[in-house]
């Protein structure tokens, strides 16, 4: 399967939102349980573990990525069953995303935005998101697992175009 990119960039005031989107087949609670149920999310980002609170800060294994690390994931903001926001913190700076879910006739849209202070390394950054929300969506059908080699480098050229021409 050859991936299609669905990131978008929109301008901020403060940098940009890099927003990429997959629609479900599916209410929006079980959709919201896959984002935020530690044996769910195990299947598709990494397991965590902490007391999941706004304010809080959990620690979130990256089970998909080279060595799978650990990190921290503070939790900015928790509204079930339609949006979290959160912040990981690592030695590049601060990731900020939020999740956001809406539900339309049966099916649930789940838009994934990262809040960027910089465009820089957006050819690196989109086509991982591609990658963990198309690992949500294998978690959930069953389909296999995708391969990160399929993503990057074929998706760069696509983000890297973002940064020349945003969506307004």
């Amino acid at each position: 399967m050859r991936p299609v990119p669905t990131g978008r960039l929109f301008r901020t005031a403060t940098g940009g939102d890099l927003v990429l989107s997959r629609t479900f087949r599916a209410p929006l609670t079980d959709v919201w349980a896959s984002i935020t149920e530690p044996e769910r999310t195990a299947r598709w980002f990494g397991p965590w573990e902490g007391e999941a609170a706004p304010g809080r800060t959990l620690r979130v294994r990256m089970a998909f990525e080279e060595q799978a690390p650990w990190c921290d994931l503070r939790i900015d903001a928790c509204e079930p069953p339609r949006r979290l926001a959160v912040a990981m913190p690592d030695e590049a700076g601060t990731w900020r995303m939020e999740l956001v879910l809406s539900e339309r006739r049966g099916a649930t849209e789940l838009r994934l935005v990262q809040h960027l202070d910089t465009d820089e390394g957006l050819g690196e950054i989109g086509p991982g998101w591609e990658y963990y929300l198309d690992l949500l969506v294998a978690s959930r059908d069953g389909s296999p697992r995708p391969d990160f080699g399929e993503y990057y480098p074929a998706l760069k050229g696509y983000f890297d175009g973002l940064v020349a021409s945003p969506a307004t």
